[in-house]
């Protein structure tokens, strides 16, 4: 049974040669050849025009996704964590002032932060939604507004409540506190489901990233690929002319030959160009981004955690847990309590000196300092700890006075403390910056990388060639008529 299986299998393979072989000029038959040659020339050169072209503009797409879509609806649902969080502390601030004549600025400013914070989150809600990637995101936008109405229908009660019973600072009145509690209760689920949308809008901006990734490296191969045939072909077809008609060189296919090599390496080169941008945009500057962005988010809600401490007594121990968890958050060091945590901290930043970093790197700050690129980016980021470790300290005074003087917490909350936070965030926001301003150049110098490959470039070249390669061989197919 062997021996009569093994004819059959061998024989398309048998069949297929002569086929081949027959399809071929004869070896003499030097016109034919060189009509092959120049055909399969022109067509490679069709080929090679239409993958540039194909591969440029899946790159660019993907580019423009990560760069106008997918990064900025990233950027508005964090910013709408650290609005949403800001709002509700600088409602907590509008109760600590109370009617007090001496916080009466504080109260203003808190207000005129809440109104803007606010307007600020429905811009950021209404951007999120006009870019959403999915139907899931656009579910869990709209899911948000909803429950945003609730909360400042709620927090609109409890000012309304606050200014018709003019408590004191400090001291709301059972029904204004209790108007609170269900509006700062919405706040961890509005948190969370901002996180998520965030979470899920990065996840397809790094799933784009590696699309768009392994398309300029295979763009990179195929371009190899067809250049070494194209390449050879025309090489070939020279050496035809020059061994069967004693031409040395034919100036129209030398011609070609050389500007197909720089065209693949032009090809090449800016798919490596777009490669290595892209890049510097995802891992350098969008990584740090988000780092950065939770890290200010966290932080505004940490800091609402300090006026929720001071102005619900009866939750303090749950407010100052809240704190404590984002620090760590923030800034990773080994400890249990506020108390260990500021001495650990303290000593993590005891002559520190770059680039070590001296807290958790899977904390906000710390992926953050183990991701340093740019140019003022280190300086920044090490302003931004230290300010930091200065507010730390602030809340140890406020704890320490809040139990003996409540009214001097809540001037040192409302004055030196957010100052000092404000000078923190200052920082945090510079070093935003940067990485914003790197991401943007990235994703435009990697757009422009592209620019003309997409279409009329590597289209005006494959006319250009298969002129020139006619050019080139019809003269010598005249010398046989």
């Amino acid at each position: 049974m062997t021996a009569l299986l093994t004819p059959t299998r061998s024989t398309p393979a048998r069949t297929l040669l002569p086929r081949v072989r027959s399809a071929l000029p004869g070896r003499a038959d030097t016109p034919d050849w060189i009509r092959l040659l120049a055909v399969l020339a022109v067509v490679l050169t069709g080929i090679t025009a239409l993958v540039l072209a194909a591969d440029a503009r899946s790159a660019r797409h993907g580019i423009d996704v990560i760069g106008q879509h997918t990064a900025p609806t990233v950027t508005a649902t964090e910013d709408l964590y650290f609005a949403l969080a800001d709002m509700d502390a600088q409602l907590a601030n509008v109760l600590l002032a109370g009617s007090d004549s001496t916080l009466a600025t504080v109260r203003a400013t808190s207000l005129t932060t809440y109104e803007q914070r606010r307007t600020q989150a429905d811009a950021d809600l209404q951007q999120a939604m006009t870019i959403a990637t999915n139907d899931d995101a656009a579910q869990q936008i709209r899911d948000l507004l909803d429950r945003f109405g609730k909360y400042q229908a709620l927090a609109a009660d409890t000012l309304q409540l606050g200014d018709l019973d003019h408590d004191p600072a400090g001291q709301p009145s059972a029904r204004t506190l209790d108007a609170y509690r269900s509006a700062t209760a919405l706040v961890p689920d509005l948190l969370t489901r901002a996180q998520k949308l965030a979470d899920t809008n990065s996840g397809v901006l790094s799933q784009a990233y590696h699309d768009t990734e392994h398309t300029t490296t295979m763009a990179r191969v195929r371009i190899a690929v067809l250049g070494v045939l194209l390449l050879a072909t025309l090489i070939g077809l020279q050496v035809v002319l020059r061994v069967t008609l004693r031409r040395r060189v034919n100036p129209a296919l030398a011609l070609t030959t050389v500007l197909a090599a720089g065209l693949l390496l032009g090809g090449f080169l800016a798919n490596g160009t777009a490669a290595q941008q892209l890049t510097v945009a995802k891992q350098d500057a969008f990584d740090s981004l988000l780092a950065l962005r939770q890290a200010r988010a966290v932080g505004f809600s940490a800091n609402a955690d300090e006026s929720r401490y001071l102005l619900d007594p009866a939750h303090a121990d749950t407010y100052q847990q809240g704190f404590f968890d984002k620090s760590q958050q923030l800034a990773s060091v080994p400890a249990h309590t506020l108390e260990e945590y500021r001495a650990a901290l303290d000593t993590a930043l005891t002559g520190y000196r770059p680039p070590r970093v001296p807290v958790g790197v899977d904390s906000f700050l710390g992926k953050e300092l183990r991701n340093i690129t740019f140019g003022g980016e280190q300086s920044a980021a090490s302003q931004a700890l230290t300010a930091y470790q200065a507010y730390q300290h602030d809340d140890g005074v406020l704890r320490d006075r809040s139990h003996t003087d409540l009214h001097g917490a809540i001037a040192f909350d409302t004055g030196k403390s957010n100052d000092d936070f404000g000078v923190y965030d200052k920082a945090l926001v510079a070093t935003i910056e940067i990485n914003q301003h790197a991401f943007d150049t990235a994703i435009d110098s990697g757009q422009q990388a592209l620019s003309g490959w997409g279409n009329w470039l590597p289209y005006g070249a494959a006319v250009v060639f298969a002129v020139l390669v006619l050019l080139g061989v019809r003269p010598r197919l005249a010398e046989y008529r």
